[in-house]
């Protein structure tokens, strides 16, 4: 397993990939509006990461076609921004990005609701982001990824929701995704012992209902089997003697 530890260079350099797109979620953020279509938001996203001087990582990637994955109710990721899905009150919405920076990658995920949505929606965003800062209570050198991964599954159990298990976090750097897996759900064995220096992607993917996904024929968007609400929330952090680094945050 090719798990790379950032130099003070290297973290620098992350720590601004992920500022800059900690800017970028916050536009989006209050873009975010009844009749605005997934296109749209693609659109400005990718305005606001070249105006940056950067490049979206995800477009192109592996044939990905958009800058940001709007993934809208029941589509867990990876939705494919069109011109002809509009947005509508009561809509939840997430929004998964990244970019590059000098050669260093940031990637982050928020789930938003669009106008008045329902108490069980906003308690499944709610959740989902908590079970985020729960996990990461365990994300210290000298722990191992399984102290992240059972800290969220236990947090959600209470809660009766379905965590996607066909989808996980992932290490970061000079590539978007590097090695370790970062699974969100309990795992027998310990993994990987955690050290100072790793920077992470740790990205809980709730469902309001059962764990169970399928892709639809455009072989990316992933969505609920059972047709339920998913939400998502990632952050890319940095692992450190102490407290973890949160670094896709403003």
């Amino acid at each position: 397993m090719a798990v790379t530890i950032k130099s003070q260079r290297e973290i620098d350099l992350m720590r601004e990939s992920c500022r800059l797109l900690a800017r970028v979620h916050e536009e989006l953020r209050q873009a975010i509006e009844p009749g605005i279509s997934t296109l749209y938001i693609d659109q400005l996203g990718e305005k606001l990461i070249r105006g940056m001087g950067c490049v979206p990582n995800f477009l192109h990637y592996n044939g990905y076609p958009a800058s940001i994955c709007v993934s809208v109710n029941d589509e867990v990721v990876h939705g494919i921004p069109r011109a002809d899905r509009i947005l509508q009150e009561g809509d939840i919405v997430s929004l998964d990005c990244g970019l590059i920076y000098k050669g260093y990658h940031s990637d982050a995920a928020r789930t938003h609701g669009v106008g008045r949505i329902s108490p069980e929606a906003q308690k499944l965003i709610d959740e989902t982001r908590n079970s985020f800062f729960e996990g990461i209570k365990k994300a210290k050198a000298g722990n191992h990824l399984h102290d992240i991964s059972n800290t969220i599954d236990d947090y959600i159990s209470q809660f009766g929701y379905g965590i996607v298990e066909d989808l996980v976090g992932h290490g970061i750097g000079t590539s978007l995704h590097e090695d370790p897996q970062i699974p969100n759900f309990r795992q027998k064995r310990r993994g990987l012992k955690l050290q100072a220096g790793m920077t992470l992607a740790i990205e809980p993917m709730i469902n309001m209902g059962r764990c169970d996904v399928e892709w639809l024929d455009d072989d990316w968007t992933v969505v609920t089997e059972d047709g339920s609400l998913s939400a998502h929330y990632e952050n890319t952090i940095l692992i450190t003697d102490g407290e973890p680094e949160i670094l896709t945050l403003i």
